[in-house]
Protein backbone atom coordinates (compact mmCIF):
# COMPACT_ATOMS: atom_id res chain seq x y z
CA UNK A 1 0.00 0.00 0.00
CA UNK A 2 2.86 1.97 0.89
CA UNK A 3 4.42 1.39 -1.80
CA UNK A 4 1.84 1.97 -4.25
CA UNK A 5 0.89 5.78 -2.65
CA UNK A 6 4.72 6.90 -3.33
CA UNK A 7 4.62 5.52 -6.41
CA UNK A 8 1.51 7.45 -7.41
CA UNK A 9 2.81 10.53 -5.38
CA UNK A 10 6.04 10.56 -7.74
CA UNK A 11 4.08 9.90 -10.74
CA UNK A 12 1.88 13.24 -9.33
CA UNK A 13 5.30 15.13 -8.54
CA UNK A 14 6.31 14.50 -12.11
CA UNK A 15 3.55 15.81 -14.02
CA UNK A 16 3.37 18.75 -11.49
CA UNK A 17 6.88 19.75 -12.88
CA UNK A 18 6.17 18.42 -16.60
CA UNK A 19 3.67 21.36 -16.51
CA UNK A 20 5.05 23.96 -14.77
CA UNK A 21 7.80 23.50 -17.06
CA UNK A 22 5.34 23.97 -19.89
CA UNK A 23 3.85 26.67 -18.48
CA UNK A 24 7.09 29.02 -18.10
CA UNK A 25 8.20 27.85 -21.25
CA UNK A 26 4.70 28.92 -22.86
CA UNK A 27 4.77 31.80 -20.80
CA UNK A 28 8.41 33.37 -21.74
CA UNK A 29 7.64 32.36 -25.47
CA UNK A 30 7.23 35.69 -27.74
CA UNK A 31 3.72 35.94 -29.79
CA UNK A 32 4.46 36.56 -33.76
CA UNK A 33 2.61 39.83 -33.25
CA UNK A 34 3.47 40.13 -29.74
CA UNK A 35 5.58 43.55 -30.41
CA UNK A 36 8.55 43.77 -28.03
CA UNK A 37 9.29 40.82 -26.15
CA UNK A 38 11.95 42.45 -24.13
CA UNK A 39 11.63 44.43 -21.03
CA UNK A 40 12.75 47.93 -22.27
CA UNK A 41 15.11 48.78 -19.40
CA UNK A 42 17.09 45.38 -20.14
CA UNK A 43 16.92 45.83 -23.60
CA UNK A 44 18.99 49.47 -23.02
CA UNK A 45 21.19 48.19 -20.38
CA UNK A 46 22.33 44.68 -22.94
CA UNK A 47 22.40 47.51 -25.75
CA UNK A 48 19.87 45.07 -28.22
CA UNK A 49 16.70 45.71 -30.14
CA UNK A 50 13.37 44.68 -28.63
CA UNK A 51 11.53 44.29 -31.10
CA UNK A 52 11.14 40.77 -32.41
CA UNK A 53 13.43 39.48 -29.27
CA UNK A 54 13.86 36.61 -27.18
CA UNK A 55 12.35 37.34 -23.66
CA UNK A 56 14.38 38.71 -21.24
CA UNK A 57 13.17 35.63 -18.49
CA UNK A 58 14.97 32.40 -19.98
CA UNK A 59 12.95 29.48 -20.20
CA UNK A 60 13.48 26.10 -19.05
CA UNK A 61 15.50 25.29 -22.01
CA UNK A 62 17.61 27.95 -21.09
CA UNK A 63 18.67 27.28 -17.27
CA UNK A 64 19.17 23.33 -18.64
CA UNK A 65 21.77 24.32 -20.68
CA UNK A 66 23.34 26.78 -18.44
CA UNK A 67 23.02 24.23 -15.76
CA UNK A 68 24.57 21.66 -17.93
CA UNK A 69 27.55 24.35 -19.00
CA UNK A 70 28.31 25.10 -15.16
CA UNK A 71 28.22 21.07 -14.23
CA UNK A 72 30.52 20.62 -16.78
CA UNK A 73 33.05 22.51 -14.90
CA UNK A 74 32.41 22.77 -11.49
CA UNK A 75 35.19 23.50 -9.80
CA UNK A 76 37.33 26.15 -12.10
CA UNK A 77 39.21 28.98 -10.80
CA UNK A 78 39.81 32.25 -12.70
CA UNK A 79 40.02 34.84 -9.81
CA UNK A 80 38.14 36.53 -7.69
CA UNK A 81 35.02 36.78 -9.47
CA UNK A 82 35.28 33.95 -11.71
CA UNK A 83 34.52 30.48 -9.72
CA UNK A 84 32.88 27.35 -10.93
CA UNK A 85 29.58 26.45 -9.07
CA UNK A 86 30.57 23.83 -7.19
CA UNK A 87 33.82 25.38 -5.30
CA UNK A 88 31.27 28.20 -4.57
CA UNK A 89 28.55 25.29 -3.19
CA UNK A 90 31.74 24.09 -0.99
CA UNK A 91 32.62 27.55 0.45
CA UNK A 92 28.94 27.70 1.09
CA UNK A 93 28.78 24.06 2.97
CA UNK A 94 32.00 24.49 4.78
CA UNK A 95 30.96 27.92 6.67
CA UNK A 96 27.43 26.41 7.38
CA UNK A 97 29.25 23.00 8.55
CA UNK A 98 31.56 25.45 10.96
CA UNK A 99 29.04 27.48 12.26
CA UNK A 100 26.40 24.63 12.52
CA UNK A 101 28.85 22.43 14.85
CA UNK A 102 30.42 25.05 16.70
CA UNK A 103 26.48 25.76 17.31
CA UNK A 104 25.42 22.28 18.33
CA UNK A 105 28.97 22.02 20.85
CA UNK A 106 27.07 24.91 22.85
CA UNK A 107 23.76 24.30 22.63
CA UNK A 108 23.22 20.94 23.59
CA UNK A 109 25.08 21.14 26.71
CA UNK A 110 23.53 24.31 27.42
CA UNK A 111 20.41 22.89 26.58
CA UNK A 112 20.74 20.10 28.51
CA UNK A 113 21.30 22.11 31.86
CA UNK A 114 18.48 24.58 31.21
CA UNK A 115 16.28 21.19 31.20
CA UNK A 116 17.75 19.25 33.83
CA UNK A 117 17.56 22.37 36.29
CA UNK A 118 14.60 24.87 37.05
CA UNK A 119 17.67 27.31 38.43
CA UNK A 120 19.33 27.52 35.24
CA UNK A 121 15.92 27.80 33.60
CA UNK A 122 14.46 30.97 35.08
CA UNK A 123 18.31 32.65 35.25
CA UNK A 124 18.75 32.18 31.32
CA UNK A 125 15.29 32.34 30.20
CA UNK A 126 15.07 36.04 29.99
CA UNK A 127 18.63 36.25 28.33
CA UNK A 128 17.26 33.47 25.63
CA UNK A 129 13.97 35.34 25.43
CA UNK A 130 15.97 38.45 24.57
CA UNK A 131 18.56 37.35 21.47
CA UNK A 132 16.52 34.82 19.86
CA UNK A 133 14.10 37.33 18.03
CA UNK A 134 16.79 39.15 16.72
CA UNK A 135 17.69 38.48 13.31
CA UNK A 136 20.95 36.64 12.73
CA UNK A 137 21.77 39.17 9.80
CA UNK A 138 21.03 42.25 12.22
CA UNK A 139 24.92 40.90 13.90
CA UNK A 140 26.98 40.95 10.55
CA UNK A 141 27.73 44.85 10.84
CA UNK A 142 28.78 43.80 14.43
CA UNK A 143 30.54 40.85 13.53
CA UNK A 144 32.71 42.55 10.64
CA UNK A 145 33.73 45.67 12.63
CA UNK A 146 34.38 42.95 15.81
CA UNK A 147 35.91 40.17 14.01
CA UNK A 148 37.34 42.02 10.44
CA UNK A 149 36.82 39.33 8.08
CA UNK A 150 33.99 38.43 5.87
CA UNK A 151 33.91 34.81 5.91
CA UNK A 152 34.55 34.75 10.06
CA UNK A 153 31.77 36.91 10.02
CA UNK A 154 29.46 34.41 8.15
CA UNK A 155 30.13 31.32 10.43
CA UNK A 156 29.73 33.86 13.29
CA UNK A 157 26.56 34.57 11.84
CA UNK A 158 25.45 30.93 10.98
CA UNK A 159 26.35 30.17 15.08
CA UNK A 160 23.93 32.88 16.04
CA UNK A 161 20.98 31.69 14.01
CA UNK A 162 21.83 28.15 14.46
CA UNK A 163 21.67 28.23 18.16
CA UNK A 164 18.85 28.83 19.84
CA UNK A 165 16.43 26.25 17.85
CA UNK A 166 18.44 23.40 18.90
CA UNK A 167 18.91 25.10 22.58
CA UNK A 168 15.21 25.56 22.92
CA UNK A 169 14.49 22.04 21.72
CA UNK A 170 17.02 20.27 23.75
CA UNK A 171 15.91 22.00 26.69
CA UNK A 172 12.13 21.17 26.00
CA UNK A 173 12.84 17.27 25.17
CA UNK A 174 15.15 16.63 28.43
CA UNK A 175 12.43 18.43 31.06
CA UNK A 176 10.04 16.48 29.65
CA UNK A 177 11.76 12.95 29.76
CA UNK A 178 8.78 10.40 31.89
CA UNK A 179 9.45 10.87 35.19
CA UNK A 180 8.90 7.23 36.12
CA UNK A 181 12.28 6.60 33.70
CA UNK A 182 14.02 8.79 35.93
CA UNK A 183 12.39 7.18 39.14
CA UNK A 184 13.58 3.77 37.88
CA UNK A 185 17.01 4.80 37.58
CA UNK A 186 17.83 6.49 40.75
CA UNK A 187 16.12 3.72 42.43
CA UNK A 188 19.04 1.52 40.58
CA UNK A 189 21.51 4.19 42.08
CA UNK A 190 22.87 5.33 38.63
CA UNK A 191 24.78 8.03 38.88
CA UNK A 192 23.94 11.84 37.31
CA UNK A 193 26.46 11.29 34.36
CA UNK A 194 25.59 8.34 33.36
CA UNK A 195 21.67 8.37 33.98
CA UNK A 196 21.97 11.46 31.41
CA UNK A 197 23.79 9.44 28.40
CA UNK A 198 21.54 6.50 28.99
CA UNK A 199 18.14 7.53 29.60
CA UNK A 200 18.02 11.26 29.30
CA UNK A 201 19.72 11.72 25.96
CA UNK A 202 17.89 8.72 24.64
CA UNK A 203 14.91 9.75 25.37
CA UNK A 204 15.27 13.54 23.91
CA UNK A 205 17.17 12.84 21.23
CA UNK A 206 13.61 12.84 18.57
CA UNK A 207 13.18 16.45 20.60
CA UNK A 208 17.30 17.17 20.03
CA UNK A 209 17.04 16.30 16.22
CA UNK A 210 13.96 18.30 15.43
CA UNK A 211 15.77 21.59 16.51
CA UNK A 212 18.88 20.46 14.49
CA UNK A 213 16.33 19.49 11.40
CA UNK A 214 15.17 23.48 11.94
CA UNK A 215 18.48 25.02 12.82
CA UNK A 216 20.03 23.53 9.37
CA UNK A 217 17.17 24.56 7.69
CA UNK A 218 17.98 28.56 9.37
CA UNK A 219 21.68 28.65 8.53
CA UNK A 220 21.70 27.58 4.87
CA UNK A 221 18.78 30.55 4.39
CA UNK A 222 21.30 32.86 6.61
CA UNK A 223 24.12 32.52 4.63
CA UNK A 224 23.07 33.05 0.94
CA UNK A 225 21.70 36.38 2.41
CA UNK A 226 25.38 36.68 4.46
CA UNK A 227 27.14 35.91 1.62
CA UNK A 228 24.69 38.10 -0.80
CA UNK A 229 26.12 41.30 1.77
CA UNK A 230 29.79 40.40 2.09
CA UNK A 231 29.95 39.03 -1.30
CA UNK A 232 33.20 36.90 -1.77
CA UNK A 233 32.80 33.69 -2.23
CA UNK A 234 29.82 31.41 -1.85
CA UNK A 235 26.43 30.66 -3.50
CA UNK A 236 24.98 33.94 -2.14
CA UNK A 237 27.38 35.92 -4.03
CA UNK A 238 27.01 33.81 -7.09
CA UNK A 239 23.43 34.66 -7.70
CA UNK A 240 24.22 38.25 -6.98
CA UNK A 241 27.01 38.59 -9.09
CA UNK A 242 25.33 36.87 -11.70
CA UNK A 243 22.49 39.42 -11.21
CA UNK A 244 24.68 41.96 -11.63
CA UNK A 245 25.89 40.49 -14.97
CA UNK A 246 22.57 40.34 -15.69
CA UNK A 247 22.68 36.43 -16.53
CA UNK A 248 19.13 35.95 -15.12
CA UNK A 249 20.05 32.24 -16.37
CA UNK A 250 22.79 31.48 -13.72
CA UNK A 251 20.67 33.16 -10.96
CA UNK A 252 17.97 30.92 -11.82
CA UNK A 253 20.82 28.15 -12.06
CA UNK A 254 21.86 28.89 -8.37
CA UNK A 255 17.91 29.38 -6.86
CA UNK A 256 17.57 25.75 -7.82
CA UNK A 257 21.01 24.36 -6.54
CA UNK A 258 20.16 26.35 -2.95
CA UNK A 259 16.73 24.51 -2.92
CA UNK A 260 18.61 21.02 -3.68
CA UNK A 261 21.04 21.74 -1.55
CA UNK A 262 18.93 23.01 1.89
CA UNK A 263 17.01 19.66 0.74
CA UNK A 264 19.97 17.07 1.22
CA UNK A 265 20.72 18.48 4.03
CA UNK A 266 17.08 18.37 5.92
CA UNK A 267 16.96 14.75 4.41
CA UNK A 268 19.85 13.39 6.30
CA UNK A 269 18.90 14.78 9.40
CA UNK A 270 15.20 13.58 9.10
CA UNK A 271 16.83 10.10 8.44
CA UNK A 272 19.15 10.71 11.47
CA UNK A 273 16.20 11.09 13.41
CA UNK A 274 14.02 8.68 12.81
CA UNK A 275 16.80 6.55 13.74
CA UNK A 276 16.77 7.30 17.12
CA UNK A 277 13.06 7.58 17.39
CA UNK A 278 11.60 4.47 19.38
CA UNK A 279 7.70 3.74 19.91
CA UNK A 280 7.16 3.69 23.57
Amino acid sequence: MMKSLGLRAGFLSVLLFVAFCALWQIAVTPGASSGPALDPEYAKLMGIQTVGAKSAMPGPLDVAQKLWDNLKRPFYDNGPNDKGLGLQLLYSIGRVALGYTIAVLVAVPVGFLIGMSPLAYRALDPFIQVLKPISPLAWMPLALYTIKDSSLSAIFVIFICSVWPMLINTAFGVGAVRKEWLNVARTLEVGPWRRAFTVILPAAAPTILTGMRISIGIAWLVIVAAEMLVGGTGIGYFVWNEWNNLSIANVIVGILLIGVVGMVLDLILARLQRRVTFPE
